[in-house]
């Protein structure tokens, strides 16, 4: 019996100095970061020289996409800016021929987006027709829900496929 009160207490000592025992006070060295090589990192690039690369939607830039409320084809007031631009932009390079491509979301049949489509890119090539830019500088193509932009179910994403794009020919 007397042997097993002398071996609790040393057991518990014993537990105790190697709790603390594996605790450091010493930090851990700092990582060093590799030595870089200069040609690795290549020239600096201007953000100037891309601003015309930046596309949205299939459009090509400098011009703007069209976007469209829900089961419409009349240019919002809001997106009469955009269309304006891009007239401005064709007027400045008169040797430039685009298509208006129209898209939709894929709520409604094949054939109905197709149609729907269709009068999209329609109403976008009048717009660019009655600011003055040649009707036989643009033709019309309509790709319904067949080349979604995004694919999702929220109605951000049905917005930004209900548009009509502007490609240079």
């Amino acid at each position: 019996m007397n042997r097993r009160i002398i071996d609790f207490p040393s057991i518990i000592l014993l537990m105790f100095l190697l709790l603390f025992a594996g605790c450091s006070t010493k930090k851990a060295p700092e990582p060093v970061a590799p030595p870089v090589d200069p040609a690795a990192i290549g020239q600096p690039e201007s953000l100037e020289s891309q601003a015309t690369a930046i596309m949205e939607g299939r459009t090509t830039g400098p011009m703007l996409p069209v976007y469209f409320d829900f089961d419409s084809f009349s240019i919002r007031r809001d997106q009469r800016p955009r269309i304006e631009l891009n007239a401005e932009y064709l007027k400045d390079n008169q040797d430039i021929h685009i298509r208006v491509e129209g898209n939709c979301d894929p709520k409604g049949t094949r054939e109905y987006n197709l149609a729907l489509g269709e009068k999209r890119a329609i109403s976008a090539r009048n717009y660019l027709i009655n600011l003055g830019i040649d009707s036989k500088r643009i033709s019309t193509m309509s790709f319904g829900e067949e080349k979604l932009l995004l694919h999702g179910p929220d109605e951000m994403t049905r917005a930004q496929n209900r548009r009509a794009d502007f490609v240079v020919n």
